[in-house]
């Protein structure tokens, strides 16, 4: 265990969760979220952001309850329910591998917008970021305290900067220029799809032990947090769209804000917002694998996943996890879709946030009808995504289908196998 002089206070902690959520969510998700909800952008984010106010509330009074981290996994196995905590696990594990695969895909479209060199880089650039933080954190070369402070108020002063920018023009046929009227269940189902923008802040949940005071300092960092990153998203949201309007947004979905950037500075502009995306991208995909990568540890020591991922190299990373996890994530990205990849991530996220608040209102920790309007409400969503995913993108939903049948059956068939009962 750490001594409390090298423990993350309030600030470390802040700015890991902020980090965890801006860290490429805003990036990639803006354009995708705009071609859903049109005008009512900023709506989507709301709701998404309310959804994950309640799960964060739920995760900060359940690690106080047991005193300890490890998220959804430790929590379900807290209460016996370990069956449960092995299929989630599983599906938790792969909604971070497309998570980070959103981030790499989104940091190559990022560089290849800026480079115009061809359709080739922006998937080759992916693959590459990804291998090299696989490199990274199979030497050990995690990010310190500071930097990712200084990394956050990067990115923050960026972004809310652009928007600022956008929000002195404000002309509000902008919003609706270019895409059909929306409408209220539009929003919602925007609100499902994006829900990867916010899913950072749970990372801090595996880190309970390494902070300073942690029934104090976790329930003011991510709450504080998830709300700082509300009021960011809905001011790009908005800003974004004076720029550049929202027909521009959904056509270049892919790299949104760096045309917006053209808008504000010119070519100036393009590199600042670029250089931002690649700080948020890079800072998200170290944080996620490195955290994913221990979690996959815990939960093959827990005879979860294959004996084989605990297996930790001489500086005691878990390198094999690291390895699959981090190549798992560079394949996707070099060969998936803005949408498709968004929208699985989401869809298995809303599943993990479901189950711990109702976890939290089962185990009456925290005030429960903020635990059970976060259950709820991430329930719906899930099923409103999934609704969506029938119509319009039938590969996300059947790969998820496909992942819950492993998690849920295959897996327990497996490991019993393994372990020759």
């Amino acid at each position: 265990m750490s001594d409390s002089s090298s423990k993350l206070g309030f600030n470390g902690a802040w700015s890991m969760a902020v980090g965890g959520m801006i860290g490429g969510g805003i990036f990639a998700t803006l354009g995708v979220v705009v071609t859903i909800s049109g005008s009512l952008t900023w709506l989507s984010f709301l709701a998404a952001g309310l959804i994950a106010l309640a799960t964060g509330y739920s995760y900060v009074k359940l690690a106080s309850h047991y005193h300890k981290g490890g998220g959804a996994f430790t929590f379900l196995r807290e209460v016996g329910a370990k069956n449960i905590a092995g299929t989630l696990s599983w599906i938790l594990l792969v909604g971070y591998v497309l998570t980070n695969s959103v981030y790499a895909f989104t940091f190559g479209q990022y560089l290849g917008y800026v480079l115009d060199m061809g359709a080739w880089v922006p998937r080759a650039s992916a693959f590459a970021i990804m291998v090299l933080f696989i490199g990274l954190n199979l030497r050990g070369v995690a990010e310190a305290g500071g930097v990712e402070i200084f990394l956050v108020w990067v990115k923050l002063i960026v972004l809310v900067g652009l928007a600022s920018w956008g929000l002195s023009e404000w002309q509000p046929e902008m919003l609706t220029r270019g895409v059909p009227d929306a409408s209220l269940a539009a929003a919602l189902f925007g609100a499902a799809s994006v829900f990867m923008a916010y899913e950072g802040f749970q990372l801090l949940a595996y880190d309970y032990d390494d902070i300073h005071e942690p029934d104090k300092t976790l329930p003011r960092s991510v709450l504080s947090a998830i709300v700082v990153v509300i009021v960011v998203y809905i001011l790009v949201a908005l800003g974004t769209a004076m720029l550049i309007g929202a027909d521009g947004i959904v056509e270049h979905e892919e790299v949104a804000l760096a045309v917006a950037g053209r808008e504000v500075l010119g070519t100036t502009g393009v590199v600042i917002v670029t250089i931002a995306a690649a700080f948020s991208t890079g800072s998200a995909i170290n944080s996620t694998l490195f955290a994913t990568a221990r979690l996959a540890h815990t939960v093959a020591r827990a005879e979860e996943l294959p004996k084989a991922l605990t297996h930790q190299n001489s500086g005691g990373i878990p390198d094999r996890a690291v390895l699959l996890l981090g190549f798992a994530a560079a394949t996707f990205a070099a060969i998936g879709t803005l949408n498709t990849l968004v929208e699985a991530a989401s869809l298995s996220f809303l599943v993990t946030f479901a189950v711990v608040c109702a976890l939290a209102f089962h185990k009456k920790t925290g005030r429960r009808w903020i635990t059970g309007f976060g259950a709820l409400a991430a329930t719906a969503s899930a099923i409103a995504l999934v609704i969506r995913l029938v119509s319009e993108d039938l590969v996300a939903l059947l790969f998820f289908t496909a992942l819950v049948i492993a998690a849920a059956v295959i897996r327990p068939l497996w490991l019993r196998r393994s372990k020759g009962e």
